[in-house]
C-alpha cells in the first residue's frame, strides 16, 4: 500500500467519508543566503520533492479537526474559539494559519483532515510547509483565491506574530512560489523574485539531505539572539557612518551600504563585526552563484556553498558538533559539489548538491564517520536523496 493510500484509509476511517482534495507542500533548501533573510537580504531557494502532505475535506459546522501522523493527539477546536499558542506543540501552526486569515477574512468552514511530513527533520522549513497546507486548504473550503505572493504574508504573520520567531520570508517564499529545474533569487527587502532557469550546461545533480539526528524548535535555540546581533550591528553601522539610528525594531543590516560597511568595519566589536562580515559576503555569494547557475558552472556554485558554510561556522557562529562534522565530511568527499548547514543550523541537516552517481560512495562514507564520531545519535541519523520540484498545490482527489 503506497503512501497516499494509507493517508485515505486513515482519513476514511477517523471521518467515515473520503477527502475531497490534497494539498502538496514541500520542504525547501536555500542552497545560497543563508542567515540573511532576516535582516532583508538577498537569498536563493528551491522546493524539494519530499513534501507535506495534508487530506482534507470541509467542516461545514466550522470546527478544525486535524489528526498528525508524525505526532499523538489530535488538534480540535471551533473557528470563533481558537486555542492560545503552546510552546512546543505541533497544533500551533494549525491556530495560527486560523487567526492569520481571520485577520482579513470571515471563515465560516472549518477542515477535517490528515496531516503527514516524511522527513523527520528540522532545518528544511516544515513548519513553513505545514503552515501553508493549512492555509491553501482553509482557503479551499471557504473558497478564497489569494495571490501566492500574500499567501507568502499570511504565513510569514504565523511564525513571527503567533509563534514568535523572526525570521524574514525565505522559507515561505521558496515553499509556494518554486518552479522544478528553477533557482529561485529572491530579494527579501522588496519582496521581488525571480525564477531563473537553470542552464543547459549545468549537470545534472541531486539534493543531499543528511539529519544530524538533533531536532530542536528555533525558538529553544540562539536564533533570536543571531537576528538581534544582526541589528546592533546595522544600529552601531549607522552610528558610526552619521546615518540616522533607527528604532531597534526596524534596523537592518540591509540598511547599510556595502561601500560603509567595508569603510568602517573594522570599528565594530567582535562578534558584530563577524555578523556584518557574514551577511555581505553572504550577498556576494549569493550573487556569484546564480551567475554560475546561469552559465553552468556547478563547480563554482558548490564552492559558493562550501564558503557560505564556513561563513555560518565562523562568522555568524551557529550549528553545532555534530552539524559540523556532517559538514567537514562533505567538505572532504569526492561528488559533493558543495555543502552547507541547512535553516538556522543549529539543529537538523546539513545540505548538499551531488552527482547522482556517487549517492552510494557519499552514503558509505557518513555511515563510517558519523555515528562514530556521535554514538549517541547512531540510531536516529539519516540520509537521504532528493530533487527539486514545484511548490505548493491544492489537487482534487
Amino acid at each position: 500500500m503506497n503512501e497516499r493510500s494509507r493517508l485515505v484509509d486513515t482519513f476514511r476511517a477517523k471521518f467515515t467519508h473520503a477527502p475531497y482534495a490534497e494539498v502538496r507542500s514541500p520542504l525547501r533548501v536555500c542552497p545560497l543566503g543563508a542567515h540573511v533573510d532576516h535582516q532583508d537580504g538577498i537569498v536563493t531557494g528551491m522546493a524539494l520533492t519530499e513534501s507535506v502532505y495534508l487530506l482534507f475535506s470541509s467542516n461545514d459546522d466550522g470546527y478544525i479537526r486535524v489528526q498528525s501522523m508524525d505526532f499523538p493527539d489530535e488538534e480540535y477546536f471551533h473557528l470563533d474559539h481558537v486555542p492560545d499558542m503552546m510552546p512546543a506543540f505541533w497544533g500551533n501552526y494549525l491556530r495560527g494559519a486560523v487567526l492569520s486569515l481571520q485577520r482579513s477574512y470571515k471563515l465560516r468552514h472549518g477542515i477535517n483532515a490528515v496531516v503527514r511530513g516524511r522527513l523527520p527533520i528540522g532545518g528544511l522549513s516544515s513548519s513553513a510547509a505545514v503552515t501553508t497546507a493549512y492555509l491553501m486548504a482553509l482557503c479551499a473550503v471557504n473558497d478564497l483565491s489569494i495571490e501566492p505572493t500574500a499567501l507568502i504574508q499570511y504565513s510569514h504573520w504565523v511564525e513571527r506574530e503567533f509563534i514568535g520567531l523572526n525570521n524574514g520570508i525565505l522559507d515561505q517564499s521558496a515553499n509556494i512560489l518554486s518552479l522544478d529545474g528553477h533557482l529561485m533569487r529572491m530579494d527579501c527587502r522588496t519582496g521581488e523574485f525571480q525564477m531563473v532557469p537553470r542552464s543547459e550546461n549545468l549537470p545534472e545533480f541531486e539534493v543531499l539531505i543528511v539529519y544530524s539526528g538533533i531536532s530542536t524548535t528555533l525558538i529553544q535555540t540562539d536564533y533570536n539572539n543571531r537576528v538581534d546581533e544582526c541589528k546592533v550591528a546595522a544600529w552601531l553601522l549607522q552610528e558610526l557612518t552619521g546615518r540616522p539610528v533607527s528604532p531597534f525594531r526596524e534596523v537592518k543590516l540591509r540598511d547599510i551600504p556595502a561601500e560603509a560597511y567595508h569603510e568602517h568595519r573594522s570599528h565594530l566589536p567582535g562578534r558584530f563585526r563577524r555578523r556584518a562580515d557574514h551577511f555581505f559576503s553572504e550577498l556576494d555569494r549569493v550573487e556569484a552563484g546564480v551567475r554560475a547557475w546561469t552559465h553552468g558552472d556547478i563547480e563554482l556554485f558548490g564552492r559558493c556553498m562550501f564558503e557560505s558554510g564556513a561563513s555560518s561556522i565562523e562568522q555568524y557562529e551557529s550549528g553545532c558538533p555534530e552539524l559540523t562534522t556532517i559538514y567537514n565530511i562533505l567538505r572532504e568527499t569526492d561528488g559533493v559539489h558543495g555543502a552547507r548547514f541547512s535553516g538556522a543550523g543549529y539543529r537538523g541537516c546539513c545540505i548538499g548538491l551531488v552527482e547522482p552517481g556517487a549517492r552510494e560512495t557519499i552514503k558509505q562514507r557518513i555511515d563510517e564517520i558519523y555515528p562514530a564520531a556521535h554514538p549517541e545519535y547512531r540510531d536516529v541519523y539519516r540520509v537521504f536523496f532528493s530533487n527539486t520540484a514545484d511548490g505548493a498545490r491544492v489537487d482534487a482527489l
